[in-house]
């Protein structure tokens, strides 16, 4: 989760000629399944997409992100260019110590839409609560994890076999103490 703090006015002190805080916000923001697919749901567009997002898109989406109730909208319109950064920092944040080898030519031209998202999660078993809460990139992680350990073992190839064998038979005869 991720906690901003948004500036919603700014005064300034005479006494001192500087400016000053003035009322502030405090917003909890989670990037999750559940934020992506009420985002899809609303602009019935893949979030993870390779299409860019408009500035009202991507104020959307933090409105999906926003835990904190009772929000109004006019707060998203005060965010600063730090409130942006600290979010884009968080999103691209994997949130997990687990690392997945990238296969070579495994780019997919697939869309990940949220529907894919919760498809995987079913054909993995993997449960949707609490895991659609989770930092999207955690799930994901989760996910390529789940599909790699369900793959069947990769067959050993002849060369490989007859390596195998030979280191079998050289452990036996020596255990035996024999000579072939």
């Amino acid at each position: 989760m991720l906690k901003i703090t948004v500036r919603l006015t700014e005064g300034f002190d005479e006494e001192t000629s500087q400016f000053v805080d003035g009322e502030t916000i405090d917003l909890e923001l989670e990037h999750s399944l559940l934020s992506l697919s009420k985002w899809e749901s609303s602009t019935q567009k893949a979030f993870l997409g390779r299409q860019d997002k408009t500035h009202e898109e991507t104020i959307l989406y933090i409105q999906m992100m926003t835990l904190t109730p009772n929000i109004a909208p006019e707060v998203f319109q005060k965010l600063s260019r730090e409130n942006f950064e600290a979010i884009n920092v968080y999103v691209s944040a994997s949130m997990t110590a687990t690392k997945v080898p990238e296969r070579p030519n495994a780019a997919s031209r697939q869309v990940i839409t949220s529907e894919l998202i919760y498809y995987w999660m079913t054909a993995l078993t993997i449960p949707f609560q609490p895991c659609e809460s989770w930092h999207l990139n955690r799930l994901l992680t989760l996910i390529k994890v789940a599909n790699e350990m369900n793959k069947p073992p990769k067959k050993m190839s002849r060369r490989e076999a007859a390596a195998r064998q030979r280191e079998l038979n050289a452990q036996r005869r020596q255990q035996l103490g024999t000579s072939g």
